[in-house]
């Protein structure tokens, strides 16, 4: 009954933590993706109470040691309102929570170890999701997007007018990077540096061809509204192919998935189910080649299936 009573404790001590950091983090405002952007607002200044320590302590050890830079700009682009030290104080809550519980639960190390390395890579995983999805939703609305300014330069507006005009009338994430644009050039910056910065966040070579036909138009003039109604109608037809390749693909795609997920995730129910019979691959070195093997097989097969299923439009 101790026994017992101990591992309820635990367990709800350690959801509790996961919970608790989850909920820390999540009080970061906008100025977090402003501060790691280089931009100071001199009027308003974050208030010192919503920082939370642990994130603090993570981040003054990442920046001693000059590591996080590549995952700020990560954080920037899924729209994460997290710093470095936030996002590494949630990674460890959840591989310690996760653990902990599951060992006290299972009293498997080896199983334990498996979990706690899930738990690590699980919210790297989360950030790669949403950038992805996020980067999809822009380039879709980037067609649509060009074409607002395109009709708002002809009306007379400048190009930053028309950048307002599409953060108001087009929905996110069109409109909250357009925003954050016009904000920053309004803080100081120059619409160059600001359109970078967008760039920065949205990694998307169609807002690359855009930026650039800008920038040329206001270095050598010429008419800004043909080059990008050319531009937007390219990106139009560029969305519209990859959606029926994508459509026509679907097949083949889950294929790849459900190869490269069946060994693994049957191998892993194996070893919940009967840890002895699967437990004899590491009680000699054959075991561990043979499973060294059996990964690259299927991380080989997966990347050339995946690499097939990739049309460059």
């Amino acid at each position: 009954m101790d026994s017992l009573l101990i591992i309820v404790l635990m367990g709800g001590l350690g959801i509790l933590t996961l919970v608790g950091g989850f909920v820390a983090t999540r009080r970061a405002d906008q100025a977090l993706i402003e501060e790691r952007l280089g931009i100071e607002k001199k009027e308003q200044k974050r208030p010192a109470e919503r920082r939370t320590p642990i994130g603090d302590a993570l981040e003054k050890a990442l920046e001693r040691r000059g590591i996080g830079s590549n995952l700020a700009t990560q954080l920037a682009r899924a729209d994460l309102k997290w710093t470095v030290g936030e996002f590494m104080a949630v990674t460890v809550i959840a591989v310690v929570a996760s653990g902990g519980i599951f060992y006290f639960f299972r009293r498997d190390l080896l199983a334990t170890v498996i979990v706690c390395i899930a738990a690590f890579f699980a919210p790297r995983l989360y950030v790669k999701m949403r950038q992805r999805k996020r980067l999809r939703a822009f380039t879709d609305q980037l067609g649509d997007t060009i074409n607002l300014m395109v009709n708002g330069i002809r009306a007379g507006y400048s190009v930053l007018q028309a950048m307002e005009a599409v953060s108001k009338e087009m929905g996110p994430p069109v409109s909250e990077e357009f925003a954050r644009v016009v904000k920053e050039v309004q803080l100081g910056l120059s619409l160059e540096q600001a359109m970078n910065n967008m760039l920065r966040r949205v990694p998307s070579d169609d807002l690359d061809m855009m930026i650039t036909a800008i920038n040329v138009q206001r270095e050598v003039g010429g008419n800004l509204a043909e080059v990008l109604d050319a531009i937007s109608y390219t990106i139009r037809e560029r969305v519209r192919i990859k959606g029926e390749l994508m459509a026509k693909t679907a097949q083949s795609r889950l294929s790849g998935y459900m190869v490269g997920a069946v060994p693994v995730g049957l191998a892993v129910i194996l070893y919940l189910l009967n840890p002895s019979y699967m437990g004899q691959l590491f009680n000699h070195v054959c075991g561990y080649i043979m499973l060294g093997c059996a990964a690259i097989g299927v991380a080989l097969g997966f990347a050339a299936m995946s690499k097939v299923m990739q049309i460059d439009v």
